[in-house]
């Protein structure tokens, strides 16, 4: 029996992230050094967001560069990581609904400026499921119950977003978050700690900051998805805990059966 592999979700932000170094990519990278090295990584980006539920099989899969007007140096970040064929079927059949096979997209920013600082080698396998935009939050999160099994065979479930997400709100001139921005973050953090995911399904219950958290949720679901892998896992290390720009947050979640090596 291979040991079960955590999930993790990581807020994302910036593209520029791929090319920083900042406290949030130290974090990505410390969080890497803490966990068995993945036989394989299925990302949940917030970058794929589609009309149903897709799925990249690509042997090669093409690295995407879906982000405009940033500097050139982003444009050169190069991530060659093969593709996972022979999982992504594994991965199709494990989850009950109807999902397409779909190369046309790749490997997105949402998971190659990540990963390029957590392994930068490039090697370990990665592949992508969409996020369906008309399906509800429960549907995300039973996928993510259907995939529980990938822990087994060594795969990293990663989700990509972020749990607060509202450019319209972005301030430049603020370090951290707005109240209503440190509420919704604090809410859901502790509906994680207590392992109370109806509560995160139903973020409405978080009460006004739910309402400006995001105005769009594809940044939102992604935690869904590695909720619903989770098994309902207790032990769970928070980092990268803080807003920025007054209306993103980066706060991240490892979760996994047993303590991380420190």
């Amino acid at each position: 029996m291979n040991p079960k592999m955590p999930v993790l979700f990581v807020g994302h932000g910036s593209p520029m992230n791929a090319v920083e170094n900042n406290e949030f990519t130290r974090g990505w990278e410390e969080i890497a050094k803490k966990i068995p090295k993945p036989k394989a990584i299925l990302s949940i980006s917030a970058h794929w967001y589609t009309a149903e539920t897709r799925i990249n099989n690509s042997e090669k899969p093409e690295m995407v560069y879906d982000m405009y007007g940033f500097p050139d140096e982003l444009y050169r970040v190069v991530y060659p990581a093969p593709g996972a064929p022979e999982l992504a079927e594994i991965t199709r059949n494990r989850i009950s609904r109807v999902v397409k096979v779909d190369n046309t997209w790749g490997i997105d920013h949402g998971t190659w400026s990540v990963l390029h600082r957590m392994y930068p080698t490039a090697e370990i396998p990665v592949y992508q499921l969409s996020i369906d935009m008309h399906a509800a939050a429960e549907t995300h999160y039973k996928i993510g119950q259907e995939l529980i099994s990938l822990r087994e065979q060594g795969v990293l479930i990663l989700g990509s977003g972020n749990i607060v997400h509202n450019l319209s709100r972005v301030n430049w001139a603020l370090d951290g978050g707005y109240p209503w921005a440190d509420a919704f973050d604090d809410y859901i953090q502790q509906k994680i700690l207590k392992v109370e995911h109806e509560a995160i399904i139903d973020y409405h219950l978080a009460g006004e900051s739910s309402k400006l958290a995001f105005i769009t949720p594809e940044h939102f679901y992604p935690l869904l998805y590695v909720l619903g892998a989770s098994d309902r896992d207790r032990t769970i290390t928070v980092f990268n805990d803080s807003r920025t720009l007054g209306s993103i947050s980066m706060t991240s979640y490892l979760i996994t059966e047993t303590i991380p090596d420190r």
